[in-house]
């Protein structure tokens, strides 16, 4: 493992404002590393296209949740602020800053690097000016054919007030010159496009130089807005969009009902507060005003936008376009070879612990694992936590099934899993109604963890078979994220688990774990317990070692006591996708701790935390945890040691060192917030995620 020199000791306490990075601004730099991989020449164009998109998906999350969530709290008049030091208001100046520079940034990077390049290879979105006759006259009967029947214009008079209109929804508003039929004008409409309209339609090859043309929604809606409105004229006509706090609110002291409380929640989200204004860039002062005072924003919440106002609707070209050699290569996830020579899956856990690393490794063998319970007569129980499945999910499939066959089937379903909230509504349906037993988790705090559990009669005893994860029980997510699942029917684990589901399902006592951690009881403090025992061990002379991977770190407690440990001289190495609150590189401080973050074609997803542990065996775990605060005390987590030293070594070796000598899709986190992309000037490119997709999985 590395090593460095242990820090100079220094008076310097591990704690105040200046220490603590923001969290809203933390995300946003995550957002813009995001971006960068839309700049990237090395990544495959239409990959680009896509990593474009998701920079504008994140960032309508933020808007949704974070950027709402601090406007209620300025509008109750908190004044509490967070480590940090900032306030509400502060904090939605700087973010207002900041975002303005990314939306410029991101429509820089459409018309100016990406748009001209996918015109080279022959894919072109064809604006008004540049239509030919036969484009015209074909835009022409695709509008009378296709909007027309689904567009409703409302001019806005005294009988027609301004539209609510819903949330990221795309919306027009039209000037208009003369009068209608009852000599009406208003002199303003506003057109929705319906949400079932392509916002990019591709030109027939009949009119078009390749097969690859398109036309923006936008653009068609502009040429024939007057079309709407017979025997008047469309002055003008601009795209907007109104984002809106996406959160719902469940008062979980009042309900007697979860799911029904967040059926009603959830119509309500389309509606909620008007947070964000975006809005074409050419649209009048005056038309700006108007909206900005019908959503009741201020002149910060307006961004203005230099093209489509939507980029995310734009994450369907790639799989319109039959271009593999502008994507990333495929792959066939790999199979373990203990896997693909046994198929009977309970054999081959019983001969010891297997571990798989999503997407690299398939996520079949989880599935089939379910599959083999529910068919198998020997199986007595099923129990497990479904967190995001997705709407077609084999994993729920064979839940059904396992019911049917008369199997004990216990369900835990988080409902409040945020945007899958209906989908899981609907799960929970459908596995109620094949006889499962299905609850919700605990009120108040989510159920985040992974677990699955299957009881088996063999011979004259019951055998307890475990899968445990870092990531959701999702065929299509584990083929995007990088995420651990570990099989065993280890004895204490298998005992744990089971303990961990009757906390779930029935009331009592917090049971007494073997080998598990768990959240919200102890794994704070056993966190926090094993940074300060690296850290004793080092100011005895000896030499602390600590490597974490993680989607985000935030909890102050244990952010300081990584400080101590960094000037205790422990090295300190963190790898952070996301947002990260400890400021590296401070001297006297954080000199012994490094952060970085990888982005790439795969979001990294994995939890895993290693402790050198002095002259014993080092400790490693795996967890569904991130060190956050919602993570640690608001939410059920599961974290669950590797003890095969075999298995432990791959994941360092895979996982750890592997990451920390990425010098192709790394980046450093700086003592200002910044980030600097890691380079491998003269030395050989290495990039931990294309390394395993050689070594793991299988080119297709």
């Amino acid at each position: 493992m590395m090593s460095r020199k242990p820090a100079a000791k220094a008076a310097l306490e591990p704690s105040g404002a200046t220490l603590f990075f923001n969290r809203e601004l933390s995300l946003l730099e995550f957002n813009r590393r995001v971006l960068e991989q839309a700049k990237d020449d090395s990544v495959p164009l239409l990959e680009r296209l896509r990593f474009l998109c998701i920079a504008a998906s994140n960032l309508d999350e933020f808007f949704e949740i974070r950027v709402a969530g601090l406007k209620q709290q300025l509008a109750y008049g908190a004044t509490q602020r967070g480590p940090d030091n900032l306030s509400p208001g502060e904090q939605l100046q700087r973010i207002s800053e900041r975002v303005h520079d990314l939306v410029d940034d991101q429509y820089r990077v459409l018309n100016d690097t990406l748009i001209p390049a996918l015109e080279a290879e022959h894919i072109r979105f064809i604006r008004r000016a540049d239509w030919a006759k036969r484009h015209a006259d074909w835009i022409k009967r695709y509008f009378a054919r296709e909007l027309v029947p689904v567009l409703s214009p409302i001019a806005l008079d005294p009988a027609h007030p301004f539209p609510r209109v819903l949330n990221k929804s795309l919306n027009f508003i039209v000037t208009l010159e003369g009068k209608d039929a009852f000599g009406r004008n208003s002199g303003m409409a506003i057109v929705g496009a319906p949400r079932s309209l392509p916002r990019v339609v591709a030109l027939p090859e009949s009119v078009s130089q390749g097969p690859n043309d398109f036309v923006f929604l936008s653009s068609i809606i502009h040429q024939h807005v007057s079309d709407l409105f017979p025997g008047m004229k469309a002055t003008g006509c601009y795209q907007f969009r109104v984002t809106r706090n996406s959160d719902l609110f469940v008062d979980e002291e009042e309900i007697d009902d979860l799911k029904r409380a967040l059926e009603g929640e959830l119509s309500a989200r389309r509606f909620g507060d008007e947070v964000r204004l975006e809005l074409a860039d050419h649209c009048p002062e005056e038309v700006e005003e108007f909206l900005v005072r019908q959503f009741e924003l201020e002149e910060d919440d307006v961004y203005r936008c230099n093209g489509p106002v939507n980029l995310t609707r734009l994450m369907a070209i790639p799989d319109l376009i039959d271009r593999p050699d502008l994507k990333y290569p495929g792959f066939a996830s790999g199979i373990p070879a203990r896997v693909r020579r046994n198929d009977d899956i309970f054999d081959v856990i019983r001969r010891g612990d297997l571990l798989l690393h999503h997407p690299f490794e398939s996520f079949a063998p989880v599935i089939d694992f379910l599959r083999q319970a529910a068919r198998d007569p020997n199986v007595l129980a099923i129990r497990q936590t479904l967190y995001r499945t997705g709407a077609d999910s084999a994993i729920v499939k064979a839940l059904v099934d396992a019911s049917r066959r008369g199997k004990e089937v216990m369900v835990v379903i988080e409902l409040r899993a945020r945007f899958d909230e209906e989908a899981n509504i609907e799960l929970a349906e459908t596995l109620h109604e094949a006889g499962a037993h299905v609850v919700y988790g605990v009120v108040g705090h989510k159920t985040h963890s992974k677990m699955m559990l299957v009881v088996r009669r063999e011979g004259r005893m019951l055998r307890r078979y475990v899968h445990l994860g870092t990531g959701n029980y999702h065929a299509r997510t584990a083929r995007l994220y990088t995420d651990y699942g570990l099989f065993t029917c280890d004895a204490a684990i298998g005992d744990d688990v089971q303990k961990m589901f009757q906390q779930l399902t029935a009331m009592g006592r917090v049971a007494r774990l073997k080998k598990l951690i768990q959240a919200p009881f102890n794994l704070h403090k056993h966190m926090v317990d094993l940074v300060n025992a690296e850290a004793e061990r080092a100011r005895a002379g000896g030499q602390g070692r600590i490597i974490a991977k993680m989607n985000s770190l935030v909890e102050p407690e244990l952010i300081q006591a990584l400080y101590s440990a960094s000037q205790a001289g422990v090295v300190i190495d963190l790898i952070v996708r996301g947002v990260c609150c400890l400021r590296p590189g401070v001297e006297g401080v954080s000199e012994n701790i490094t952060v970085r973050s990888i982005i790439g074609r795969f979001l990294e997803h994995t939890r895993i935390f290693y402790f050198e542990n002095g002259d014993e065996e080092e400790l490693l775990y795996l967890s569904s945890a991130d060190w956050m605060d919602r993570n640690f005390f608001r939410r059920v987590e599961t974290c669950f040691p590797i003890e095969d030293r075999r298995l432990r070594q791959r994941i360092i070796q895979e996982s750890l060192q592997g990451y920390l000598t990425d010098n192709a899709q790394a980046w450093l986190l700086q003592a200002d917030g910044t980030y600097r992309r890691v380079s491998a000037g003269n030395a050989r490119r290495r990039s931990a995620q294309e390394t395993l997709l050689k070594s793991l999985a299988e080119r297709a």
